[in-house]
């Protein structure tokens, strides 16, 4: 018996198991995976759209507030799948489901539309195991140029090592992944400020905090352990700054029993923690981190220009495509 995926417009676009659903689909009926991945892809495009046609419109007014862009956001999410799954979007869905199913060995389907062909007129080399590559590619597509990076960068140049490994990222994002795009879904926050986010503070995965056997504590985000946590710890040195000095600390931090359970317990934080309302649903990688250094994230004065940099750098968009 094999599993349906129910792209309906009555199942909530942040629904935290679609992810997972996929990823069950394709093991059970490729076929019924691809078109569900396939729709995904459409979903995030069409996410993008909206969110261009609204940046482009007048944000003052009354009704103009962080609650009120984070819930039009998610109106704009469910939008958007909803016209990919009910087939009134722009046809992306369909072109891929026979490119892939081409490559692929699965039948094409009707309609004998040739694959889609980049500029030169060559196919496109689209050959993915799942449609996780899919999103990376949209996601990537939503950052600056190289040449306006180049640009932006050069006035930060004096802010220090932000521990972009290019040899570690792309292992380093494949691993968290599917957890951002989860916690993107309840939290309006796009997953590639996420992975960065996360990459930041645990050196993209090489520096990660470890317990006093060596094990990893899961913990990627550098999240302390404060008088209410009743989870695991482990405390591990670490450098905070004091009147803009850094000074070696000791700290006690959470630790976890997975990347997952780590990524939602940040997304807890985050939501139920009334300092962090700037930065729920934020749909800009600098105004992300800005928010999140004005909020108390972390101590460091550059904190938000070192994010920033990961976020809108050219080591997360090459992992992302891998």
């Amino acid at each position: 018996m094999s599993i349906k995926i129910q792209n309906t417009p009555n199942r909530a676009a942040f629904d935290v198991n679609n992810a997972q659903d996929v990823r069950a689909q394709f093991q059970k009926d490729p076929k019924q995976g691809l078109q569900a991945a396939a729709q995904q892809f459409e979903t995030m495009f069409l996410q993008m759209v909206l969110k261009s046609m609204r940046d482009a419109t007048p944000q003052d007014g009354l009704l103009n507030s962080d609650q009120t862009r984070f819930y039009n956001g998610l109106l704009d999410q469910q939008m958007a799948q909803d016209m990919a799954t009910q087939g009134r979007g722009i046809g992306f869905a369909k072109l891929i489901e026979r490119q892939l199913g081409g490559s692929t060995g699965m039948p094409e389907g009707g309609g004998g539309l040739p694959p889609p062909a980049n500029p030169a007129g060559s196919t496109l080399p689209l050959s993915l195991s799942d449609g996780r590559h899919l999103q990376y590619k949209a996601v990537a597509a939503s950052f600056p140029s190289s040449a306006a990076y180049a640009a932006s960068s050069t006035s930060l140049a004096g802010i220090g090592k932000t521990n972009e490994a290019a040899g570690s990222a792309p292992e380093f994002v494949n691993r968290v992944w599917p957890h951002a795009v989860e916690v993107s879904r309840s939290t309006g926050i796009p997953p590639q400020f996420l992975v960065g986010h996360a990459a930041l503070e645990s050196g993209w995965g090489r520096s990660e905090i470890r317990k006093a056997d060596g094990s990893s504590s899961f913990n990627l985000f550098g999240i302390k352990a404060g008088k209410n946590w009743t989870g695991g710890t482990v405390d591990t040195a670490t450098t905070e700054y004091v009147d803009g000095q850094p000074q070696q600390v000791v700290e006690r931090f959470r630790t976890y029993g997975s990347y997952e359970e780590a990524f939602r317990d940040y997304a807890s934080l985050l939501r139920n923690n009334s300092r962090y309302g700037g930065v729920i649903g934020s749909q800009d990688g600098t105004e992300f981190a800005k928010r999140l250094q004005q909020a108390g994230y972390a101590t460091d004065p550059m904190y938000a220009d070192k994010l920033s940099r990961i976020i809108n750098g050219p080591t997360l968009r090459q992992a992302l495509i891998g």
